[in-house]
């Protein structure tokens, strides 16, 4: 009964009902395709930093991370490789040397991260293979070939087979020098990565540096999905206690904070979304409590109780709410879903999100609890914002709303 007279009191002013409820819509599709938005942001930054910078999971000696002494190396890397790569939820396993150094061309130098890897290893763990924008990934059978970044190139003003000079210090601490050849530029849309790393051929640095056949600084691995990183990480302590064995998350725990951040940010952005409305809907339920105040008198001379009066309101102002709330969470959902799978261009910006490992594209990623928190968030909205509209019906003296006109 107070549902049915509630829905019909909604329509009582169809104009006033309509403004708020498409209000309300166009707030909560504006607050659900921004949360969509945003994650998607913090989604792809992680993907990138997995597959193209650091992989699921990295071991090293303990000594080795502390001060990236080059002479902490995993003496037997290939076998600790090898039984790694049997376990059933790897993707892929690829030994990497990994030095601090110098980079020069013939006009300026750079400190820059000298990575030396195997390449048909290094593609499955990696997609760095896929960012090249000029030459190719090794392909060549060229005498110390390298691969440097856009924004290094630009840096150090070399192009496509220029020659760089390599200087570091061997395991011996004695400085070395090699001459490299420039066969491929890549670029990651993160400038920062793009400015500070180079990929060699792991034998190549491996001469230059006086290391041991089968000695790697970094074993970087591939899963087969986040979720199954854990347990890998598990096995491969129980495996190899002496070695340090990190996932993404504690290697870069700053991607941890943007997932719980953004996630927290969403929730925020929708809130102040919804209590801007609920000024809107208070100021609307208001008004139709004063157009009544006869009714609402009639309705408590013949023998209504104010807790029903009350509920009258309250269910009203939820129903007002939640109509456009849900023709909101729709028209989000819709839009959301169609930026899943059509990319939404940030080119306009875009050196501004490469210096902070951001592409110039994007998808949105919708939360299906998001929808559901959301379409609460709106409910407990509609409460609040009957309250004082509520209370306000019931300060009415029957005898005295009898009376107005």
């Amino acid at each position: 009964m107070l549902f049915s007279i509630s829905w019909r009191n909604v329509w009582r002013n169809k104009l006033r009902s309509t403004v708020i409820i498409i209000a309300l819509a166009l707030g909560i599709c504006a607050g659900v395709f921004s949360s969509a938005f945003f994650k998607g942001l913090a989604i792809q930054r992680i993907d990138k930093v997995i597959k193209t910078e650091i992989s699921h999971i990295q071991i090293h000696l303990p000594e080795y991370r502390q001060a990236n002494d080059i002479s902490k190396f995993i003496p037997d890397a290939n076998s600790v490789a090898a039984k790694v790569s049997e376990f059933p939820e790897v993707i892929g396993v690829s030994n990497r040397i990994t030095i601090f150094s110098m980079i020069a061309s013939a006009e300026t130098a750079s400190g820059v991260k000298i990575s030396g890897i195997t390449p048909e290893n290094e593609r499955v763990v990696s997609n760095l293979y896929s960012k090249l924008i000029e030459g190719n990934y090794f392909e060549e059978k060229r005498r110390n070939p390298i691969i440097i970044g856009r924004k290094l190139a630009d840096k150090l003003n070399v192009k496509l087979g220029s020659k760089v000079v390599l200087t570091l210090q061997d395991i011996d601490n004695n400085i070395t020098a090699g001459a490299f050849r420039i066969v491929g530029i890549f670029n990651t849309e993160n400038n920062i990565f793009d400015e500070s790393n180079v990929f060699v051929l792991d034998r190549n640095i491996r001469r230059l540096m006086n290391l041991p056949e089968n000695a790697s600084h970094e074993i970087a691995i591939l899963a087969d999905n986040n979720e199954n990183v854990p347990g890998i990480q598990d096995k491969i302590k129980k495996e190899f206690s002496e070695l340090e064995v990190m996932s993404w998350l504690e290697l870069s725990p700053e991607m941890s904070y943007l997932n719980e951040a953004m996630d927290l940010m969403m929730y925020i952005f929708i809130i102040i979304i919804l209590f801007a409305l609920l000024f809107g809907i208070i100021n609307t339920m208001l008004m139709a409590v004063l157009e009544r105040v006869k009714e609402i008198g009639m309705l408590m001379a013949i023998g209504m109780n104010k807790l029903r009066v009350f509920m009258m309101i309250v269910i009203e102002t939820i129903l007002l709410a939640l109509t456009g709330g849900v023709f909101g969470i729709i028209l989000g959902t819709l839009v959301s879903k169609y930026f899943e799978t059509h990319k939404i261009d940030l080119t306009v910006w875009g050196d501004a999100y490469s210096d902070i490992g951001y592409g110039s594209f994007t998808y949105t990623s919708l939360d299906t609890s998001l929808l559901i928190n959301v379409t609460i968030l709106v409910i407990l909205t509609g409460i609040l914002a009957s309250l004082y509209p509520a209370y306000k019906a019931l300060k009415n003296d029957p005898a005295d709303a009898l009376r107005t006109e």
